[in-house]
């Protein structure tokens, strides 16, 4: 879908007779939609724009492409590679209007929603069906913005990440055209597998106004357990044997002690400033007190100690809102400083080496950080105090992440597991990719020859 004739130099005054109100250009706008959680630099855009449904931002994209004009989606906000800021101007599209749930078939085990759903919102409106939406990124982000990042969290280990969560997509291409991908139906040999191209695309290829997720029963028990540790390499040994012996856990989640410092100083929790494991079980009400039991005893046979599990939903809620406050957290070890917030991931075997360097570089560095991992699948996150005016400083922050990066690769990993590329490791996709690269290239140009969508993202 193209516009005929020539192309109009600003398609801001076409985008205001398509949307009204809902196309806002003031300061304050514009402001909102250039900040971010971590470090870097507010990206103002030219406009936001708040469509309400496919055929709106359709018809916004035909236009901006006529115009060569830059369009980066927006949900939440909540990433933290920079992967939603309009660093070369453009349109913001704030995708969060088209919020509605669409269709829940129970029995079918799958809810089709649209973009700016979050995933509180949809669990909050499947509670009386009895399922669930287990992805968890600790963010309460939309799920458009979840499926672009290919988002996981803390229960990936037992229900995996969004790339396993979507089942089909409503997509735009960048000149307005409108098509679906994948079906309800749970399996497929019909072709190139379209939907899982989008999922972790960042916004560089279309924008996506539907998705039908994959859903599961409410466990009929759950239960959180906690463990501290002398050090992080029994962590993790710990969390290696619990899998290998197939404890079916949902969440099993490191801290280092200098994150648990930050839980004591942010949430007045009284641990000890050494290794954590929290952990939580799902299934039924005698398998989960067999699960923790077994778990008690793997950890003690690595150092653990004081192992304690609940299955009181007001100390389950409590164990797991800490910890997802662990960005937050982690300011309170250097206050005024912003966050640069980076993860890899690599086997699980090679996981007490990689934070043991990270711990040791940073240190090296005089960096102040605190360490997360969702240690179940090798992903692990490094929160790096700094002051971005601070060049000196700004500049060690940069050898590290590469050297992390670099120590990933080395190690059989990847450069994100969970952020994504974004603007923060761009510079980093040739090592990750090296040929392929060239062929992700192709795809860019064949489906946004513009290269209007997210531009300066993913792709160096």
């Amino acid at each position: 879908m193209t516009l005929p004739g020539p192309a109009p130099r600003d398609p801001i005054p076409a985008l205001r007779d398509l949307l009204g109100e809902r196309l806002v250009t003031s300061e304050a706008a514009r402001a909102q939609h250039a900040e971010n959680e971590a470090w870097y630099p507010a990206a103002l855009p030219d406009a936001v724009a708040r469509p309400a449904s496919t055929q709106e931002v359709s018809r916004l994209l035909a236009l901006c492409h006529a115009a060569g004009t830059p369009v980066v989606a927006q949900g939440a906000r909540s990433s933290l590679e920079g992967h939603h800021l309009a660093i070369r101007g453009g349109i913001a599209l704030d995708l969060t209007g088209m919020d509605r749930v669409l269709a829940v078939h129970a029995e079918d085990l799958d809810a089709v929603v649209q973009p700016g759903v979050t995933r509180e919102a949809l669990n909050a409106h499947l509670r009386d069906t009895g399922l669930f939406f287990p992805i968890d990124p600790g963010a309460n982000a939309t799920l458009g913005g979840m499926a672009a990042t290919r988002a996981s969290g803390t229960t990936a280990v037992r229900y995996g990440t969004m790339r396993e969560a979507v089942l089909a997509l409503e997509v735009v291409q960048a000149d307005g055209t409108v098509f679906r991908t994948g079906s309800r139906a749970r399996k497929s040999a019909t072709g190139y597998d379209l939907t899982h191209l989008f999922v972790g695309s960042e916004g560089t290829l279309g924008i996506i106004t539907e998705l039908t997720l994959r859903l599961f029963g409410q466990p009929e028990a759950q239960s959180a357990a906690i463990c501290r540790f002398p050090s992080v390499a029994e962590a993790v040994a710990t969390v290696i044997a619990t899998i290998q012996m197939g404890l079916p856990i949902a969440r099993i989640e490191l801290v280092d002690a200098m994150m648990v410092r930050g839980f004591n100083l942010h949430a007045d929790a009284g641990l000890p400033e050494e290794p954590h494991l929290f952990v939580e079980f799902h299934g039924s009400e005698s398998g989960v007190t067999e699960t923790a039991a077994l778990f008690g005893e793997i950890a003690a046979d690595h150092g653990g100690q004081a192992f304690r599990w609940s299955q009181k939903p007001e100390e389950r809620r409590a164990l797991w809102s800490m910890r997802h406050n662990a960005h937050h957290a982690t300011r309170r070890l250097r206050p005024g400083a912003r966050t640069v917030s980076t993860d890899v991931c690599v086997p699980i075997s090679a996981l007490a080496e990689a934070v043991a360097v990270a711990q040791e570089e940073g240190r090296a560095r005089g960096l102040v950080q605190a360490i997360v991992g969702h240690v179940g699948d090798g992903n692990f996150h490094c929160g790096i105090l700094v002051d971005p005016e601070d060049a000196g400083e700004m500049k060690r922050v940069k050898e590290f992440t590469d050297l992390l990066s670099d120590l990933a690769l080395r190690l059989g990993g990847v450069v994100s597991g969970e952020h994504g590329i974004g603007m923060g490791k761009i510079g980093k996709m040739e090592a990750q990719h090296g040929p392929a690269l060239a062929t992700m290239r192709a795809m860019k140009e064949a489906l946004d020859p513009k290269g209007i969508l997210n531009p300066g993202k993913l792709l160096p």
